[in-house]
C-alpha cells in the first residue's frame, strides 16, 4: 500500500465488543429509562419543567460509563428526532474544555454559525435558542464540572441531557447519579470470549470467573485482558490468571492488567504507545505515530493497528486511518512516558510531531496551488508519504483532522519550549484552512489560531507578529459587526508595528482605524487617520495603496458633507489608478467622483463624469458597474428635464441585466437608497 497522507480505501478496524452487542448493565438501563419519565421537583410543585432533565451516569474512567450512555441513547433516541448531539468537556489529559468552544461546536453541528470571536454568554445563549425548538439528546462525556453542563443544558423539558461524569454534580438540581460498579460475572465473562472464543472459556470456566474477578468485572480491564488472550492463542485463561496473580496489589484492577499488556510488547512498541499520549486530543493517525516513534508510516500503521486488536485503542469515527487513546489509558501512558523516556526525549518526540503535521499542512496547501510552477516543482519535491493525490483529498484530510490539528496549536503554544514550531504550524494551518474553505467559512477557526500566535508573539516579544496577529483579530471583529472591539485591536496593532518599525503594519493599521472610525460615524477622526495613512503611501511611493487611501479619504469628507474635499480626493484617486493601469478601479472611482458631484448639486459636471465612468467600466468588462452607471445617467437625465435620453440609458441597463434578473433588483436596490 502506498503511504499517503489521506488513505480513505483502508478498512477501518474495530475490536469494540460494543459492536456486537451491548453487555450487561440490565438494571441501570432500566433505571435510567425510568428517571427519564420521574417527576421532576418542579412538576410536583405544580410548575412545568423548565429545562432539560438531566441524567447521570457515574463511574471511573474504564467503567464503561461511556458505552452505558451510548446504549441508552440507542434505546432511546427515537423519542428524539432531532437526534443526539455528543460533546466531550474535558480533554484526554484531563484538562476542562471551555465553554464556549463546547457551544460552538455543538452548534456547528446544528448548521448554525456564531461569529468568531464570540463570547461564551453568547455562544451559549445561541445555542439554547437553536435548541429552543427541537428535540434533541445531549451526550456529555467527560465532564469535568456541574457549570459546564448547566452552560449548555437546553431550556426545554423536550430535550434530555446525558452526563457522564467521574462523581456527582453538585449545583444541577433533580439529578440523581447511577454509579457503576462492574458488570455481572454473566456479562464479563462473554466479553472475554469475545476476545478468546469460547473454547477457552468453556474448558475452564472457573478460571475465567477468576480472571473476571481480578479484573473487579471492569469493562476496560476485560477487555485488555482479553485482548492479551488473542494475542496468544496457545495461553490459557487460567495462565492470565496467574500472572496477574503474581502481580503486585499496587493500583486498581486496570492498573495491573495494564502493566502486564504493556510489559508483553515488545520494546519498540511498547515505546510507541507510550509516545501516544503525546497525541494532539488524543487522536492518532499512521503520520503522528510515525513522527513520534521515528519509524516509517506503514511499519506506525501495522502497529496502530496491532494496538486496536489489543484493546489499547479504539478506532476512530472518522474516513481517515484514525485512532483515539481510550481516556482511561491516557493518563496511564502520560506517566509511563514520564518514567522511560527522558525529557529531553518527549520533548524531540513531540518537536518531529509537530514538524511532520507542519510539512502535511504544507503539502495540503501547495496541491492547490498546481497553477504555479514553482508551487508544482515544491510539491513533486515532497516526499511521496507526505503528498496529497488531489486537492479533494487534501480538504477531506483537513477536515477530519481539523480537531487533532487545533489541539496540535493549542499544546505547542501551551508547551512554551517550542515556539518556533508553533508559530510555523499556526502559520500553515492558516494557510491551509484559507485554501482550502475560504477565509469566511474558516473564521471561527482562524480567530482562536491568531489569538494563538498573538500569545507567542506577546511571550516571545515579537512585536512585528503580534501586530500581524492583531491586525487579523481586528479584521475578523469588524467583519462581525464588533467595531469598538476592533478600533481597540487596531490602535494596539499600531502601536506594535511602530515598535517594529514595520511600515506595512503600521499604514495598515492606520488606515484600518481610519475604517473603524468611519464605521462608527465619526467622519472627522476617519478623514484625520486616513490622512495619515495616505501621507505614508505617499512618502514610500506606493501609488496603488495611496490610490485606494484617496478613495476613502474621499469616503468619509462624502459622509461628513464636505463635497469640495471629497471631489479633490476623488480625482487624485483616479490619477492614482490611471498611472497603476487599474482599469476597474479607475471606473469605479469615476463612477464615485459623479456621485459625489451630484450631491454638490453640479449635476452637469456628474453627467460627463458618469458618461466617462461607462466607457472604463466597458474596458474593464464590469457589466454590473454599467448597469448600475446607465441606470444613475437616467435619474440624472430625468432630473435635468431629458426623459427621452433617460429612457435609452434605462433601456441599456435593462439589455445588460436582462439574463439576470437578481442583478437588475439589487442594483436597484442599491441606486434608491442613495
Amino acid at each position: 500500500m502506498t503511504d499517503q497522507a489521506v488513505d480513505t480505501d483502508g478498512a477501518r478496524l474495530s475490536q469494540d465488543p460494543a459492536e456486537d452487542g451491548f453487555l450487561g448493565r440490565t438494571r441501570e438501563l432500566k433505571e435510567l429509562r425510568a428517571d427519564i419519565e420521574r417527576a421532576g421537583l418542579d412538576t410536583l410543585s405544580g410548575r412545568k419543567a423548565p429545562r432539560a432533565r438531566v441524567l447521570l451516569i457515574a463511574g471511573r474512567p474504564g467503567s464503561g460509563r461511556t458505552a452505558l450512555a451510548e446504549e441508552l441513547a440507542a434505546q432511546v433516541v427515537d423519542a428524539y428526532p432531532d437526534g443526539v448531539l455528543r460533546a466531550r468537556l474535558s480533554e484526554p489529559d484531563g484538562t476542562r474544555v471551555p465553554v464556549g468552544r463546547l457551544a460552538r461546536d455543538l452548534l456547528t453541528e446544528l448548521d448554525r454559525t456564531a461569529p468568531p470571536g464570540a463570547d461564551e454568554d453568547y455562544l451559549t445563549e445561541a445555542l439554547r435558542a437553536a435548541l429552543a425548538d427541537r428535540r434533541v439528546l445531549l451526550l456529555l462525556d467527560a465532564v469535568a464540572d456541574a457549570e459546564q453542563v448547566d452552560a449548555l443544558l437546553p431550556d426545554t423539558p423536550d430535550c434530555l441531557a446525558v452526563a457522564v461524569a467521574e462523581g456527582p454534580l453538585t449545583g444541577i438540581a433533580d439529578v440523581r447519579p447511577c454509579t457503576l460498579g462492574g458488570l455481572d460475572t454473566k456479562s464479563a465473562v462473554e466479553l472475554l470470549s469475545r476476545h478468546t472464543g469460547s473454547v477457552r472459556i468453556t474448558v475452564d470456566p472457573r478460571a475465567a470467573e477468576q480472571l473476571v474477578e481480578l479484573c473487579q468485572a471492569q469493562p476496560a480491564a476485560l477487555t485488555l485482558a482479553g485482548g492479551w488472550l488473542a494475542a496468544r492463542p496457545q495461553a490459557a485463561v487460567a495462565d492470565l490468571a496467574k500472572h496477574l496473580h503474581a502481580e503486585a496489589e499496587e493500583g486498581s484492577a486496570l492498573d495491573r492488567v495494564f502493566r502486564l499488556v504493556h510489559a508483553s510488547l515488545p520494546g519498540t512498541a511498547a515505546r510507541m504507545l507510550r509516545l501516544l499520549s503525546l497525541a494532539p486530543a488524543g487522536l492518532v493517525d499512521p503520520h503522528t505515530a510515525s513522527a513520534l516513534a521515528g519509524c516509517s508510516v506503514s511499519g506506525a500503521r501495522t502497529t496502530l493497528d496491532d494496538f486496536v486488536a489489543l484493546g489499547l485503542l479504539r478506532a476512530a469515527d472518522s474516513p481517515l486511518p484514525e485512532y483515539e487513546v481510550p481516556g482511561c489509558l491516557h493518563a496511564r501512558l502520560a506517566r509511563l512516558a514520564r518514567k522511560h523516556e527522558r525529557p529531553a526525549e518527549l520533548q524531540l518526540a513531540r518537536a518531529r510531531m509537530l514538524e511532520r503535521t507542519v510539512r502535511l499542512l504544507q503539502s495540503c496547501r501547495a496541491v492547490t496551488e498546481t497553477d504555479s510552477p514553482q508551487a508544482r516543482e515544491k510539491l513533486l519535491a515532497t516526499p511521496r508519504d507526505l503528498r496529497f493525490p488531489h486537492p479533494r483529498a487534501a480538504a477531506d484530510w483537513l477536515r477530519a483532522r481539523r480537531p487533532a490539528l487545533l489541539a496540535a496549536a493549542r499544546l505547542a503554544v501551551a508547551d512554551g519550549e517550542l515556539d518556533t514550531l508553533a508559530r510555523r504550524l499556526m502559520s500553515q494551518l492558516v494557510r491551509a484552512m484559507v485554501a482550502h474553505f475560504g477565509t469566511q467559512a474558516a473564521a471561527p477557526d482562524l480567530y482562536g489560531v491568531h489569538r494563538l500566535v498573538l500569545d507567542v508573539a506577546e511571550r516571545r516579544e515579537l512585536p512585528r507578529e503580534k501586530a500581524a496577529a492583531l491586525l487579523n483579530l481586528a479584521d475578523l471583529d469588524a467583519r462581525t459587526g464588533r467595531t469598538a472591539e476592533a478600533l481597540v485591536r487596531y490602535r494596539a496593532a499600531l502601536d506594535a508595528g511602530r515598535e517594529a518599525n514595520d511600515p506595512y503594519a503600521t499604514g495598515r493599521a492606520m488606515e484600518s482605524v481610519g475604517g473603524a472610525h468611519l464605521e462608527l460615524g465619526d467622519y472627522d477622526r476617519a478623514a484625520d487617520w486616513f490622512g495619515r495613512a495616505l501621507a505614508q503611501r505617499l512618502a514610500r511611493d506606493e501609488r496603488a495603496d495611496a490610490a485606494r487611501v484617496y478613495g476613502r479619504l474621499a469616503t468619509a469628507h462624502t459622509y461628513a458633507g464636505r463635497y469640495g474635499e471629497a471631489v479633490r480626493s476623488w480625482r487624485a484617486a483616479i490619477a492614482g489608478y490611471r498611472r497603476t493601469g487599474d482599469v476597474a478601479a479607475h471606473a469605479r472611482a469615476l463612477s464615485e467622483l459623479a456621485r459625489v458631484q451630484e450631491y454638490a448639486g453640479r449635476p452637469e459636471e456628474s453627467l460627463r463624469t458618469c458618461q466617462e465612468a461607462v466607457d472604463w467600466a466597458r474596458r474593464a468588462e464590469d457589466d454590473r458597474l454599467q448597469a448600475a452607471l446607465h441606470l444613475r445617467l437616467a435619474d440624472t437625465l430625468d432630473r435635468l428635464g431629458d426623459p427621452t435620453a433617460a429612457g435609452l440609458q434605462r433601456s441599456a441597463a435593462e439589455r445588460m441585466l436582462r439574463e439576470d434578473p437578481a442583478d437588475a433588483c439589487e442594483i436597484r436596490s442599491a441606486e434608491s437608497e442613495d
